[in-house]
């Protein structure tokens, strides 16, 4: 039985949730320090604390803090549980799937991969990571159910109360497929969906680059340009689930017709194709993206100067962005990203000269500490936040 909204046992169990993802956010934190972000009692947290504890979600690290911040018997540090269940993260590509099994820590167990038409093979696609997920979970030996959930990263933005794609979606061939229902009916645990760029922004922020910023925009730089947001300390979605996305700003009037239906988005100009089709003229037509950073990061003048200009849009693009937001980082991902300095150089040359000082003084531009896991871990992310409490129990 479901327990109603506003009871007891339902606020409860999201206060639970609450602290778990607190912990999980912090990757180490004492119950003073719980209390304080979550803004729950002393008392409520030593008791869900020790709740949780006791079914061998939450653990407490060897080594205590060296003092407390009232001084007496040092503070004592917890974390999730690695060995208190495992947890599937898949990243819905549009050239390809990646599925993961990871712990409650977000450390990688196994992974599976494959190149696929993702954008027009719904069927085949969903088919591969249902196997892909089974057997991951055969080859960890733990049992299905020890699985608490899993977590779906796709590149089109997802409504926030249904968590199923916005119709018309962009992946129009997805249009009417419910992602979670049918995983759910392959795979038996609970399945929930969120944008990629989205979720790279929790990633970054729960494992990675991001941790302890409570202010950052994530941008993917991949086939699509995404960006997800982090603002005082939670994730931004929008009113209709499709902030962040970035790459259908218009940045050349006329340009390109873009897969969104309007002309000049930043996707046609920064995105792989762009990047790729803007060398390839030089370099022949097999050149691949690999390439265009490989060649970029060894100095070729040609790829260094797309991928410095690449940089320079996306900049253009992000002040406006930053002026409003003001984050302390901006964190940039997905595999155009791996170009390091011409590209980030870019950014950082014109955020510098469109921000106010107060603003561009306070932002740092960054890559990504996750390269192209970070979409992945981030689904794991949102299916370890998603998944009630009671089911991080030990067997």
């Amino acid at each position: 039985m479901t327990s109603a909204p506003g009871s007891l046992e339902s606020l409860r169990s999201r206060n639970r949730l609450r602290v778990l993802e607190t912990v999980q956010q912090r990757g180490a934190i004492t119950r003073v320090d719980i209390a304080r972000t979550t803004g729950l009692s002393r008392t409520t947290v030593s008791s869900l604390v020790t709740e949780l504890l006791s079914e061998g979600a939450l653990s407490e690290l060897a080594e205590p803090l060296a003092s407390s911040p009232g001084g007496g018997r040092p503070a004592t540090l917890l974390a999730l549980n690695p060995g208190g269940g495992g947890v599937l993260g898949v990243h819905l590509r549009h050239d390809g799937v990646r599925v993961v099994l990871a712990d409650l820590s977000g450390q990688v167990l196994g992974e599976r991969q494959r190149t696929i038409d993702v954008d027009h093979r719904p069927a085949d696609s969903l088919a591969y990571v249902a196997d892909a997920a089974l057997e991951l979970v055969a080859d960890w030996g733990r049992g299905m159910r020890r699985v608490v959930g899993m977590g779906v990263a796709v590149s089109a933005p997802v409504q926030r109360v249904s968590h199923a794609l916005r119709n018309p979606s962009m992946l129009r061939d997805w249009g009417d497929v419910d992602i979670a229902a049918r995983l759910r009916e392959r795979v038996g645990v609970p399945v929930h969906v969120g944008n990629d760029a989205n979720l790279g922004a929790i990633a970054e922020w729960t494992f990675g680059v991001g941790r302890g910023a409570d202010d950052l925009i994530y941008v993917m730089l991949s086939d699509g340009v995404g960006a997800g947001l982090i603002l005082n300390g939670r994730p931004y979605e929008g009113a209709a689930g499709a902030a962040g996305e970035l790459g259908h700003v218009t940045v050349v009037d006329g340009g390109y017709v873009c897969r969104c239906g309007n002309r000049g988005c930043l996707e046609t100009v920064v995105g792989t194709r762009a990047l790729v089709a803007a060398v390839a003229h030089s370099r022949g037509p097999d050149t691949t993206l690999a390439d265009v950073v490989e060649l970029a990061v060894a100095g070729d003048p040609g790829c260094h100067r797309v991928v410095a200009d690449a940089g320079r849009t996306i900049g253009r693009t992000l002040s406006g962005l930053c002026a409003v937001l003001d984050p302390k980082l901006v964190i940039v991902g997905g595999g155009i990203a791996a170009a390091g300095a011409p590209l980030l150089d870019g950014v950082r040359e014109v955020l510098a000269r469109r921000l106010p000082p107060a603003i561009s003084q306070g932002v740092v531009v960054t890559a990504s500490r996750l390269g192209d896991h970070a979409e992945v871990l981030g689904a794991v992310a949102l299916a370890t936040r998603r998944t009630s409490a009671h089911l991080l129990a030990p067997s």
